[in-house]
């Protein structure tokens, strides 16, 4: 397996599912529509959407019901960096090398955006009901995405690490923090991959575990990247989080061994994901691009 070349061809699809599924420029609401497609468009490696599919032809998947997930997946993603961008919260002009929403279209249309990308996501997974023969495995998998997108997942973990901003934190709640805000958007796409492919429930737990551990490391290597990346590279300023007073794993326990529970982190998932039947080594293998990733 070459997988640089087969990343790239997933990548591909995943952008022409994503594009697929984007609001029409029209109407009166035409702006937002704008907003949201910018914001979609506007780069980066759709690792989300790549994680979900692989998930899916893992666990034996062959219909097409995992195709509005996987956009939705990216929905979601793109609504959360929006509004970290915003002056509110990181206050950041740019994000992948190009200027971030609010300052594009406006701080209200910025907010807008975000809004209805995320409500746009879960009218994009309802679509999957009329594109599978288990409907029952698409109202699971809208579940997972449920839990791990609100207030138990991705926006539980923002609203604590916005609240303890620039305040000091201990280790378990900066884990927190990293399990909720990063980790719940990684578990939401394995899990819900293998449970449109019918796995049972022993190996959702299994991707969930998988999941948990890759968005640690992921953003650990974020952390230090932040000290140790290039802006030109990374698409967005480094040192934003010392600008911004943000207890990092750097902070609290240096960069060596930051470095280390990344590799940690990253071995014990890609053996979560080996134990599954079928041929892992793609998904092993992304999981090993993402933690050791320079941008």
């Amino acid at each position: 397996m070459n997988f640089q070349n087969e990343l790239e061809q997933r990548t591909q699809k995943a952008l022409k599912v994503i594009e697929h599924y984007l609001p029409a420029e029209e109407g009166f609401a035409s702006e937002l529509a704008a907003a949201m497609n910018y914001s979609m468009l506007a780069g980066g490696k759709r690792l989300r959407p790549v994680m979900l599919m692989a998930s899916y032809e893992l666990c034996g998947g062959t219909e097409r019901v995992h195709e509005p997930f996987m956009a939705a997946i990216e929905m979601i993603h793109t609504h959360s960096l929006i509004h970290d961008d915003l002056p509110a919260l990181d206050n950041d002009d740019y994000r992948r090398g190009r200027l971030t929403t609010h300052k594009v279209y406006g701080e209200a249309m910025g907010v807008l955006s975000g809004d209805a990308l995320l409500n746009y996501a879960y009218e994009t997974m309802l679509r999957s009901f009329s594109m599978t023969a288990y409907p029952d495995r698409a109202a699971r998998a809208m579940q997972v995405m449920a839990e791990k997108t609100g207030i138990g997942g991705m926006l539980g973990g923002q609203s604590v690490d916005v609240m303890n901003d620039g305040k000091p934190l201990s280790r378990d709640m900066l884990d927190y923090i990293y399990r909720n805000k990063t980790s719940a958007l990684i578990e939401a796409p394995l899990m819900a991959g293998a449970i449109l492919a019918g796995a049972d429930d022993k190996i959702a737990e299994r991707f969930r575990a998988a999941g948990t551990a890759v968005g640690l490391a992921f953003q650990i290597r974020d952390d230090i990247l932040d000290v140790t990346g290039d802006a030109g590279e990374i698409g967005k300023p480094v040192h934003s989080d010392e600008k911004n007073h943000k207890v990092t794993y750097v902070s609290l326990v240096g960069l060596e061994k930051a470095d280390e529970e990344v590799r940690r982190l990253s071995v014990e998932a890609a053996a979560l994901i080996r134990q599954t039947e079928g041929d892992s080594r793609f998904l092993e293998a992304l999981i090993l691009e993402l933690t050791s990733r320079n941008k």
